[in-house]
């Protein structure tokens, strides 16, 4: 069973993006947690926009309402990985709020445990392909436990979802430029 399925196999919303690559599928997963810990300048201007009304309230109100370091995708718990086929990972909150409302959650029991917030996973896929590349395919699910969750969620989905698909493809193509340069 994927990973991903695994940890949400109900949900309402979902994105999926793929590129291919030439290099080991192992090599594209290793990739994966090295380009969550390189900084991304225009990904780091989209969360900036994103966070800037909760930055700016917290300035007039003398207190930060946010944490000093942007999201990121070093905010996701990782939730296993399937040797050289599937890493998972994610999220719990209420992700439309300013504060992002995430819950710490330190592993993948906690995430399962999870019942009364919204719930993301993110996973990459890596197939092995004939012509000697790779594919490597991320998709993105959010389940929604309740009416209301769903309600706020909806929304914020829909005006995120560019954005977040626009990352979702910068993501894919720094793994595979950082595995297909790490081989040479």
């Amino acid at each position: 069973m994927a990973l991903l399925d695994r940890y949400l196999p109900e949900y309402q919303f979902e994105e999926h993006h793929s590129t291919l690559a030439r290099a080991a599928p192992g090599a594209l997963l290793d990739a994966v947690k090295a380009v969550a810990a390189e900084p991304a300048p225009l990904v780091s201007i989209f969360i900036g926009l994103r966070e800037f009304p909760a930055r700016c309230l917290g300035f007039f109100r003398k207190k930060p309402p946010l944490p000093s370091r942007p999201f990121g995708l070093d905010s996701f718990t990782e939730l296993g990985r399937d040797e050289n086929r599937e890493l998972a990972f994610g999220l719990a909150g209420r992700f439309w709020q300013m504060s992002y409302g995430l819950r710490r959650i330190a592993n993948a029991a906690e995430f399962e445990a999870v019942r009364d917030a919204p719930k993301l996973v993110m996973n990459f896929v890596v197939e092995p392909l004939a012509n000697g590349e790779t594919r490597l395919s991320t998709t993105t699910r959010v389940f929604c436990p309740d009416a209301a969750s769903r309600g706020s969620f909806t929304p914020y989905w829909y005006v995120i979802r560019p954005v977040s698909g626009w990352i979702r493809l910068r993501i894919l193509r720094r793994i595979k430029l950082h595995a297909q340069t790490a081989k040479a």
